[in-house]
């Protein structure tokens, strides 16, 4: 039996979660499951839209895009999107990251240069840095970008999913 359960279990991989040009500078309110409605206390890390969403790969060591694509301005602040302590705030890859340990999940900001040390508790809404003047640095060069990406232990989630916006995960009959 278990088994036959176990099988009617289909999880496809996310779509888009928003439509490009979505602003998702809001803060939301809800429930507590990460995967498809929104968290008390999130919010997106900087007004923008949406230019790039979650596309987790199939496999853990192939391509695929762990987190989402914020579009802003070259020097634009950064926020927490929730409370927590700055963990990390240095060069990965050559790119300026910032990360965010917010208890069960954590946070990476890049490319941002940081405002405030690690050891440094913030909450929600607060200053961590500003995006990198530099476009070479941002994968979404020419343009300027925000990538935000979430992970429970190592496990990465939608950011979207904080603020209510990834699909719900639906049980599929088997065919």
């Amino acid at each position: 039996m278990a088994a036959a359960v176990l099988a009617l279990l289909t999880l496809s991989p996310p779509t888009t979660v928003l439509a490009a040009g979505t602003d998702v500078g809001v803060t939301v309110d809800g429930a507590t499951d990460p995967t498809s409605t929104p968290r008390p206390g999130w919010a997106a890390p900087v007004p923008g839209a949406l230019v790039a969403p979650f596309d987790p790969p199939a496999r853990r060591w192939l391509p695929g895009h762990r987190g989402v694509d914020l579009a802003v301005a070259a020097g634009a602040v950064v926020a927490a999107p929730a409370s927590g302590t700055i963990t990390f705030a240095g060069p990965v890859g050559g790119r300026p990251v910032v990360v965010v340990d917010h208890g069960a999940l954590r946070s990476t900001l890049e490319p941002v240069l940081p405002s405030a040390p690690v050891g440094s508790t913030v909450s929600r809404g607060d200053v961590v840095g500003h995006v990198d003047d530099d476009a070479t640095v941002s994968h979404c060069a020419p343009e300027h970008c925000l990538h935000w990406g979430v992970r429970r232990g190592e496990a990465y989630l939608d950011p979207m999913a904080l603020l209510g916006g990834a699909p719900p995960i639906v049980l599929l009959p088997v065919p």
